[in-house]
């Protein structure tokens, strides 16, 4: 976005977190329930059963009598969604840290908030957020050391601040600003156009943007994108329509979208996404198809200097890598010679060469080999000749300076333990800014210019948190033994000092899919957490994300898919076999993927946890693939059409594997659900049949006492874009509800 380069590896809403603590530790209280909170039972919304509604897979007939909660216009469904609501929120904001902790989380992400700077032409960008605007802010300045204005601003576009920035392109010399807009957290975009210089608008309006690549042209005469054709009803993120067909055009500026040119599309493989690069040079169009989220992909190109004509059609492609066997990644060229990041023989990934003059497999050279252990993560070029290269360190990052041409290392570029979570650089120019994060450490941005005598990283800004001592907190990486026996890495994060005295509230937090891996960022609510309720921040590296690689996501997925669960449920008695905690006091956490790792988990160990919160959670296993995008995310759970994969899914399927009717015996975990009306990535009804199920069946039970509540936001989506008022209310109340839940009294 800006043309900065961000490299975000968690599927994690918020980056800010710890804090200031007293050094002498306090004992946690227990204070006396009020009347409405856990030693009563709920009185739940009565939601019709369709005892009719049963699907058939492959002769297994399974019911689905919450099925028409997969219509969001219909009255029902949203009279269901408003008497949740009614019933969760004043539960919610009667909590009794409520208050306190809205406004310590206010006050504390009160700081300001930078991105790396970036030049384009001969002007530096940049983004930056004051402390409590709803969105961040781009601003230009001349140079590094010249006063910024605001380049522009997403805060005036939205009274509520739910129209954000979702991407933003300039073009090479600086002449045109592309930007796409999202409205209340949709991933469909609406892509506008400024002149760089004087920020007058343009007529051109590019819509039906969705998973879209923004990629000019070195003349500035026009911009590729991706966008779907129109469809039967609305698309405003509040849909189901499954996104298939996307399609590669280029938009000539000046011109209406009805013009646009059709560069690229695949009739024959509606569920193919592509995503365009112009090469460092501008000579070569590169384009990456993909079919799903596995981490493979085709990798075809264009010589943009062979079209005499200029691009006015289906642009004549060269077939570089034609089959979805591995990844391949454009880095950079050095004029025929394409070096690119693969995963193919390497599933800790390596650095290759590919002359286009000699394509073929046998030509191809290794140019950074696949490191024995850790896993090579973003390179980019930098002044001409090297490149910048990192690799994951047991799920900790490092950075070095590598020759372009010969792949020698030069140097380490020294790192705290942490993540590099922003970078900037471009080929052509000498210098380079990153920005560095930890979970006490808000963010550093580093600046380095190799065009001097013995370049070093220096501080280029450095933001600190008033009233926060990072020295207060104590981070460990231990590793655990999961179910099989293969270790897992986890980080601890608490106040110094600690004992092991197994009284200590847990925030116990995974993911486990996609190939995404938790590294350590700084999250404001996890500060408190900390602070104010004494608690331990536990993340969990499990398998299915990347953090090792090719073979720990493979081990995560399709039939290994329990691998997750396992050892997510091994984190938490890990922690209580080592006296930090029991399991009345262990709360869990996850979104999206990780939603779906929450749910199957306290289906499967309901009596391990004291707390449970889901976000946005993917709960239908057997139906995920026909609404919105879900399609892609076969290749990591597989598909309820597949005999074989029907067996695998049925199995942990959150929906699937709750109780149908009131039983006695182990109650459930609290349970704090949360969706949003305008998330079209991973939409509402997953969370909306789920709870409906779960009320029906835990809620009648006689021992639940414990609340099972859904909290449906409006005007949100996914996470991504969500204005600063509403991120802060929403950790607010799962915070506050954990509280309550567990019975935690609040620390000064």
């Amino acid at each position: 976005m800006f043309n900065f380069t961000f490299i975000f590896r968690a599927d994690s809403p918020g980056r800010e977190a710890y804090g200031q603590t007293h050094t002498n530790i306090h004992r946690i209280t227990t204070k006396k329930p009020y009347q409405n909170t856990p030693n009563m039972s709920f009185k739940y919304p009565e939601a019709r059963r369709d005892d009719s509604k049963v699907d058939d897979y492959h002769g297994v007939k399974v019911p689905d009598p919450y099925h028409w909660l997969e219509d969001p216009d219909s009255d029902e469904t949203k009279m269901f969604v408003e008497e949740q609501n009614k019933l969760t929120m004043p539960f919610l904001e009667q909590c009794t840290v409520k208050e306190r902790f809205h406004q310590r989380l206010t006050e504390l992400y009160n700081y300001p908030k930078y991105s790396c700077p970036y030049k384009r032409g001969k002007r530096y960008f940049y983004s930056h957020n004051k402390g409590l605007q709803n969105q961040d802010v781009l601003y230009v300045q001349d140079s590094l050391n010249s006063p910024a204005s605001v380049f522009f601003d997403p805060n005036t576009l939205s009274e509520d601040g739910t129209v954000a920035l979702k991407m933003g392109r300039l073009s090479e010399e600086c002449e045109y600003f592309a930007y796409g807009l999202s409205s209340a957290g949709s991933d469909w975009v609406t892509v506008h156009f400024l002149k760089a210089d004087d920020l007058t608008k343009l007529q051109d309006v590019l819509e039906r943007v969705k998973f879209s690549c923004l990629a000019w042209t070195y003349d500035a005469k026009g911009i590729f994108y991706n966008c779907y054709p129109r469809q039967h009803g609305k698309a405003d993120g509040t849909e189901t329509t499954t996104n298939l067909n996307q399609k590669l055009y280029y938009h000539v500026i000046g011109t209406s979208q009805s013009e646009d040119i059709l560069v690229a599309e695949f009739p024959d493989n509606p569920k193919w996404h592509s995503s365009l690069t112009v090469s460092d040079d501008g000579r070569y169009a590169v384009l990456s198809i993909t079919e799903g989220c596995e981490p493979v992909n085709r990798l075809w190109y264009c010589d943009l200097q062979q079209l005499p004509n200029g691009i006015t059609g289906l642009l004549p492609w060269v077939k570089l890598v034609d089959t979805f066997e591995a990844q391949y990644t454009y880095i950079t060229n050095e004029g025929t010679v394409f070096t690119l990041r693969t995963n193919l023989d390497a599933p800790r990934y390596r650095l290759i060469t590919i002359d286009l003059q000699k394509p073929e497999q046998t030509h191809w050279k290794t140019l950074i080999h696949q490191h024995e252990k850790d896993v090579l993560g973003f390179v980019a070029c930098v002044n001409q000749c090297y490149l910048l290269v990192n690799y994951v360190h047991d799920v900790k990052d490092i950075l070095q300076l590598y020759e372009l041409q010969s792949g020698k290392l030069i140097r380490d570029l020294l790192l705290d333990v942490g993540t590099v979570v922003g970078l900037s650089c471009k080929k052509k120019h000498p210098d380079f800014f990153y920005k560095f994060t930890s979970f006490t450490t808000p963010g550093i941005i580093y600046h380095c210019d190799l065009s001097q005598p013995n370049p070093e990283p220096t501080i280029f800004r450095q933001v600190e948190v008033k009233g926060i001592n990072p020295s207060d907190y104590q981070t460990t990486q231990l590793f655990y033994p999961s179910k099989d026996g293969t270790k897992i890495p986890m980080f601890l994060v608490h106040a110094r000092g600690i004992e092991r005295d197994s009284t200590h509230p847990v925030f116990l937090h995974g993911y486990g899919g996609f190939e995404n891996s938790i590294q350590p960022y700084y999250n404001t609510a996890y500060l408190l957490f900390i602070r104010h309720l004494g608690g331990i921040l536990a993340v969990a590296n499990i398998r299915g994300g990347g953090e090792y690689g090719q073979t720990w996501h493979k081990a995560g997925t399709l039939g290994s898919k329990q691998n997750c669960f396992d050892d997510f449920q091994c984190a938490a008695e890990y922690l209580i076999q080592e006296g930090y905690t029991t399991a009345s006091r262990i709360a869990i956490n996850g979104a999206s993927n990780g939603g779906l790792l929450v749910a199957a988990c306290v289906n499967q160990q309901p009596e391990l946890f004291g707390c449970a919160v889901a976000k946005v959670g993917v709960m239908d296993m057997l139906k995920f693939h026909k609404f919105t995008i879900g399609h892609a995310w076969t290749t990591d759970y597989g598909c309820a059409d597949d005999p074989e994969q029907f067996k695998w899914l049925i199995k942990y399927s959150p929906l699937h594997n709750l109780p149908q009717t009131p039983r006695d015996g182990t109650p459930y975990p609290a349970m704090l659900l949360l969706t949003a009306d305008h998330d079209d990535r991973v939409v509402p009804l997953h969370t909306l049949k789920y709870v409906a199920t779960l009320q029906h069946g835990m809620g009648r039970s006689p021992g639940q006492t414990q609340p099972l509540l859904v909290r449906v936001d409006t005007r949100s989506g996914h996470g991504a874009g969500k204005p600063t008022a509403k991120a802060i209310l929403e950790n607010t109340h799962i915070y506050s509800f954990i509280a309550e839940t567990l019975n935690l009294s609040w620390r000064e």
